[in-house]
């Protein structure tokens, strides 16, 4: 039997992985239905970035399909009711960066709220 917490990480961890995915990335749309409203995130660059300034880049198209990002080691945890954080590696053509992401669950379900990306040998 799954658990309520096991639930809640598993829906973040399909998020993460949608937002990763080219096809997803490519669509605004798509992109916006998992971002919450007061996303903002710290790039691997040090760049602070919110919602708009991200679906400008995802859709630019500089995430290409025939070389997805590589993630491996991606573990969540529920830190209180409708908040799961979120730890993985990711490679994106040998750009390898560790990652942590704050999922919290909304009335319209579970949206990202806060990334922050770290770069790593």
């Amino acid at each position: 039997m799954t658990t309520e917490n096991e639930r809640a990480v598993q829906a973040a961890i399909d998020g993460e992985l949608r937002l990763l995915d080219p096809e997803v990335r490519a669509s605004p749309e798509r992109v916006r239905e998992l971002l919450d409203p007061e996303f903002t995130e710290i790039g691997a660059s040090g760049r602070r970035w919110d919602a708009e300034s991200i679906l400008t880049v995802t859709s630019s198209g500089s995430v290409s399909a025939d070389s997805p990002v590589e993630v491996r080691d991606m573990a969540g945890v529920v830190l209180a009711p409708g908040v799961v954080h979120l730890t993985y590696f990711a490679d994106n053509q040998g750009r390898r960066v560790w990652r942590s992401s704050l999922w919290r669950l909304t009335e319209a379900g579970w949206r990202v709220f806060f990334h922050q990306g770290t770069l790593t040998d």
